[in-house]
């Protein structure tokens, strides 16, 4: 059976050969997860200004904050199916003081209050609001992925088994162990892919690039000049409909590639003083599904588990994760200090030692490299200054590329 696609408005063409027998024994293995049916659809971008609502929702963070008249109010971040939802409650007949010391003891509650619409954002100006009881089903409660789950994980595993030895030994241990939980881990908090599913999605779609790059082209450099046109197209394309508008230069109109195609040109510059050496591809893929795993660690959401954190560190005292609230999709008080990129290093050296996989250095540096510089930039995250390998240079650029488009799909 050969499964075809295409992505990146349709340009690069996604291609896998499987048989029933192949796919049926990957989903055996590697069950994708089930999210929920019959939720609860609030979607406040679709309730009218003005509109009373009285709604579910989990929340996710809370901070105390004044107006420039010196007045108090809750600033809340909530969550449900669809997505955020921000909200505030004003200090009216001492609220603050009412309800402080329920949210730190409940996150799942019933909200009522008045949809408000500023500059183009809507929230919830919240009248009285109270704990729900019963159990916290995250997939009811926290957005995930709408995309053909089962089909993004029959393509990961297409591409881990095409491997060679070890860095195919090294993807499927990492997989082994963390399945449960990589398959339904955000990929953001915000930004992108920030919904359960969305590192999965994530990582496949790095995947997707990095294969047209080095596998589908004769010269990775023809291949990444075609995607830095196809891209330029796209933005012209953003600027025209927005010419085209009735408010052209709207400040909530997106604009995915602005300020983007100087810095693409850069990664082409930084990868010429490579030309000749042609990329490791099997490395490459490997610190590709290890570049955002670290984010197992940095973030924390209901139905997450702490077992990444066991494994890394086994001797430590866990006791202060076991009782951990459930909530919506916020950085994790521990994992935030570290954050994904050291933790991906970490996590891939420790699958290393712990599976016994003989691999030479110069391989385990160059996989560290590439996690450790995806970003591009230390401005951006980067934890070196700039890439230093072809693979390097790759990665970042095809996560860029991938963390961008995100923003223009309509089913994420």
């Amino acid at each position: 059976m050969e499964f075809v696609k295409t992505y990146f408005y349709d340009f690069i063409p996604v291609k896998i050969n499987i048989t029933e027998e192949e796919q049926a024994a990957i989903l055996s293995k590697y069950p994708p997860p089930v999210w929920a049916e019959g939720r609860n659809d609030f979607n406040i971008e679709e309730e009218v200004r003005g509109s009373d609502v009285n709604v579910q929702l989990l929340l996710n963070e809370y901070t105390v904050e004044k107006t420039k008249t010196d007045k108090q109010y809750l600033k809340m971040k909530f969550s449900n199916n669809i997505g955020v939802v921000n909200a505030k409650m004003w200090d009216n007949d001492g609220a603050l003081e009412r309800y402080l010391p329920l949210f730190e003891e409940h996150t799942l509650f019933q909200v009522s209050g008045r949809v408000e619409d500023y500059r183009g954002h809507k929230s919830i100006t919240i009248h009285r609001i109270k704990p729900s009881e019963g159990d916290i089903d995250p997939f009811s409660l926290i957005a995930c992925t709408k995309q053909n789950i089962e089909a993004l994980t029959v393509e990961l595993f297409s591409y881990l088994f095409e491997l060679k030895s070890p860095f195919k030994e090294i993807a499927l241990a990492a997989m082994d162990r963390f399945w449960d939980q990589f398959r339904i881990r955000p990929a953001a908090k915000g930004h992108h892919h920030n919904y359960l599913g969305g590192l999965l999605k994530h990582t496949v779609g790095l995947m997707r690039i990095a294969r047209f790059i080095v596998k589908f082209e004769d010269n990775p450099f023809q291949a990444i000049l075609k995607l830095i046109h196809r891209i330029e197209k796209a933005h012209k394309d953003e600027l025209w409909s927005d010419l085209m508008s009735d408010n052209p230069g709207g400040n909530s109109r997106p604009f995915t590639w602005k300020d983007t195609i100087d810095h693409l040109y850069s990664i082409v510059f930084g990868m010429a003083k490579h030309k000749g050496q042609h990329p490791n591809y099997d490395l490459l893929m490997v610190s590709i599904l290890f570049h955002d795993i670290g984010k197992l660690l940095e973030y924390h959401h209901a139905g997450k588990t702490f077992e990444d954190f066991k494994f890394l560190f086994p001797t430590a005292d866990h006791s202060s994760v076991e009782n951990r609230k459930a909530t919506g999709i916020t950085m994790d008080e521990l994992g935030v200090m570290v954050g994904h990129i050291p933790y991906g290093v970490l996590l891939l050296t420790k699958i290393i030692e712990t599976e016994n996989i003989k691999i030479s250095l110069e391989d385990i540096h160059h996989m560290h490299h590439c996690i450790l510089c995806h970003h591009g930039l230390p401005e951006w995250g980067s934890c070196v200054k700039s890439p230093q390998t072809m693979e390097g240079y790759i990665i970042h650029f095809v996560d860029f590329l991938d963390s961008r488009y995100e923003n223009t799909e309509k089913i994420k």
